[in-house]
């Protein structure tokens, strides 16, 4: 097996992924950034290993140009992405998300009688720079701001792949930090929705966000990921911050009951 390629990283992540030190919400894992399609549909892919909120869990997500964005997931709302984001929502589904590695740089992954979605990753000049700018960065580096509002604005014009936010707020109102360490281009993808193929790869008339939290004009792959959400900590949570997020779960419970 290739030992920079984005199976060895997952299965690395699968066996001993451990969560970033702090007393907030966190998360690591790996990830599909998203891929739009033709057909004007969009997918993502999320793998977390490590939670401090719940469970490990898988998720897919799916915008669908009629419907919007649906998410889902083999954990329920409340410990997976729809607890950030159910507030942007059409719906959330407690579901398997199945996913295989065909090899060091293909992976297929799923839901059943909804989607079946083939990629091919691979390394560019540009993702290996990254990637390599990445590791030498201090740790503090990635709990600033500033520095991560900077990077991401490098980031989107570097792998042409729209705006890209590092740091900023979700839909249900709890403020994120993004801190992804390798990265990949999505080579070729293939997908099936809904019965029907979503078409070729290719940019969005309009890119899609999710409040702050843009999605990639093209396909990327990153590992070694983290995600932290500072507004979490307690002693944010009896600030504005904390308002919203209860605010933003009250919202999430809602829609988990109906769907």
């Amino acid at each position: 097996m290739t030992s920079n390629s984005p199976r060895s990283h997952a299965e690395l992540a699968e066996s001993t992924a451990a969560l970033p030190a702090g007393n907030c919400e966190r998360f690591a894992g790996y990830a599909v950034m998203g891929m739009p399609f033709s057909s004007g549909h969009y997918l993502a892919f999320r793998r977390f290993p490590a939670s401090s909120v719940g469970p490990a869990y898988t998720a897919l997500w799916l915008y669908r140009p009629t419907v919007g964005w649906t998410i889902y997931a083999d954990a329920p709302p409340e410990v997976s992405c729809a607890r950030y984001f159910g507030a942007a929502l059409a719906g959330t589904r407690l579901a398997e998300v199945p996913f295989r590695w065909e090899g060091p740089f293909k992976l297929s992954v799923g839901v059943p009688g909804v989607v079946r979605w083939d990629l091919e990753f691979r390394e560019t000049r540009t993702t290996a720079a990254l990637t390599s700018l990445a590791h030498l960065m201090p740790d503090p580096w990635w709990h600033s701001p500033k520095v991560l509002a900077a990077m991401g604005r490098f980031m989107g014009p570097a792998l042409h792949a729209g705006k890209l936010r590092l740091t900023g707020t979700v839909p249900n109102g709890q403020q994120y930090q993004a801190q992804p360490l390798s990265v990949w281009m999505v080579k070729n993808s293939h997908a099936t929705i809904d019965g029907d193929s979503a078409g070729a790869p290719q940019p969005l008339p309009e890119q899609a966000h999710l409040a702050d939290f843009w999605l990639p004009q093209r396909g990327l792959f990153v590992a070694e990921m983290t995600v932290r959400f500072p507004s979490t900590a307690p002693q944010a949570e009896s600030g504005r911050a904390g308002v919203r997020t209860q605010r933003g779960h009250t919202a999430l419970a809602g829609k988990a009951g109906a769907a």
